[in-house]
């Protein structure tokens, strides 16, 4: 009697669905995927950023102030390193950038393990918030390199969802690791980012666009101020930073808040990972959704969601409560970032992505330096009503800072100059099909009209 064949797992899914995967997924080059994977394992050894709070206010009984002062000066090692590490981006390459700032990061935060001083424990606080900085204008600006300008949302998208996924698995394994001993998890996070390293010096070819004389010439006259005069763009980089600070609080105010309320590590861990795990499960149709919308009307309903997703928290005194809205703010959180991404892109002449990148990076970074201060302070004098409040606050103002600034910018980005510096963008190469191509070929972008 013949054996029945069982169906494959793909086959168990409804046709609407295996097409959605299959046209979130299909047409990106090899190159993005290994970027993919190296973002997808750095992301499952993230702890130093996820509990970093409670570490030093449950594990060394430090308070929530000094907690927010080492959190600051993880920022501030972030600042630093922002615009040097866009600028080696465009001059030196994207590959070597990443390469120095995995390597420099699985050391640092091992070293931060050790460390049982207050003034050593900032110090190298400091050194990790640099390094582990430094590699996002790079993998940012490898991946517009790559990926074709049609699918740059739809490739960010994938990638943030990488990250999502690491960290939803992370922040569920680490909450009960730490239970046990942190240094386990400092020495684990180690661990992941040097496998970073290696797979990316193994797998991924440099992409910086092959550049001509003259592109040359345009490269060297961008520089910072060039982009510091580009109005436009460091308008959106300001609102960018209102942003970040309210997504900041679901790895600062967030953690210490919960524990001063009686909640264990592993509650904050349950909590947060429900982050990761909506991101995960939402992330590809919900961009599937926004991508071809106005960006300017997405970011303004997005940073609304922000505000009022973290000012609810004042109302919280269960898990399920905290978790429903970490759900809110969620939603917020996957509609703002590959929208905003793309929008910096779009923004960007080719032969400048890296400083472009480096600007747009520092407002995430300046915001990882002031939101810990700000939620320290607040948290120690006035509670934890009235940080979420001012959430709700900072989101209405960053709100209406969109829709002023940027509605109908995403669409007119499309077919207007890409910045309004001084200096004009070089064009793009012309589009070639997205198909898988050998080591060392790059997928080119489409053409960009030059001011």
């Amino acid at each position: 009697m013949p054996v029945p064949s069982l169906p494959s797992p793909s086959s168990l899914l409804p046709r609407a669905v295996r097409t959605a995967v299959r046209r979130s997924v299909s047409g990106l080059p090899r190159e993005f995927w290994w970027l993919w994977t190296s973002t997808l394992v750095n992301r499952l050894g993230g702890f130093v950023a996820t509990f970093m709070a409670l570490y030093l206010t449950l594990e060394r009984g430090h308070s929530a102030s000094y907690a927010g002062l080492v959190a600051a000066l993880h920022g501030l090692g972030g600042v630093v390193s922002s615009l040097v590490a866009g600028v080696l981006t465009d001059r030196l390459g994207r590959r070597p950038t990443m390469l120095v700032a995995q390597v420099s990061t699985a050391l640092s935060v091992a070293l931060l393990g050790f460390m049982t001083h207050p003034v050593a424990i900032a110090a190298v606080a400091f050194l990790v918030g640099a390094s582990m900085n430094a590699s996002r204008p790079a993998v940012q600006a490898m991946m517009a390199d790559i990926v074709r300008p049609e699918d740059r949302v739809r490739a960010f998208s994938l990638n943030y969802w990488a990250i999502n996924l690491g960290f939803a698995v992370s922040a569920m394994a680490a909450g009960f690791i730490a239970q046990y001993s942190y240094l386990a998890g400092f020495l684990g996070e180690a661990v992941m980012t040097l496998t970073c390293a290696i797979l990316v010096f193994v797998k991924l070819p440099e992409s910086r666009p092959e550049r001509s004389a003259q592109e040359q010439g345009a490269e060297d006259a961008v520089s910072l101020v060039t982009v510091l005069r580009d109005g436009r763009f460091m308008g959106v980089v300001g609102l960018s930073f209102l942003a970040a600070l309210l997504f900041q609080q679901g790895a600062v105010g967030l953690p210490v808040a919960m524990g001063r309320e009686g909640f264990s590590p592993a509650d904050y861990g349950l909590v947060i990972a429900v982050n990761g795990v909506l991101i995960v499960a939402l992330q590809i149709p919900v961009t599937r959704f926004i991508e071809h919308r106005d960006a300017g009307r997405l970011l303004t309903l997005s940073t609304l969601l922000a505000g009022y997703g973290f000012g609810l928290t004042a109302f919280a005194g269960s898990v399920g409560v905290f978790a429903l809205t970490v759900c809110v703010w969620t939603l917020a959180e996957i509609i703002n970032a590959p929208t905003q991404t793309s929008l910096v892109v779009r923004l960007s002449p080719v032969h400048g992505r890296g400083r472009y990148q480096g600007m747009y990076t520092l407002s995430w970074a300046v915001a990882a330096m002031v939101a810990p201060l700000m939620s320290g302070v607040v948290l120690d004098r006035w509670g934890a009503a009235w940080l979420w409040g001012a959430c709700a606050v900072i989101g209405t103002v960053a709100a209406g800072g969109y829709w002023l600034l940027v509605r109908g910018l995403g669409e007119e980005s499309r077919t207007t100059p890409a910045a309004t510096g001084s200096v004009p963008p070089a064009p793009e190469p012309a589009v070639e099909p997205a198909t898988p191509r050998p080591d060392g070929e790059r997928e080119q972008d489409a053409l960009r009209k030059a001011v």
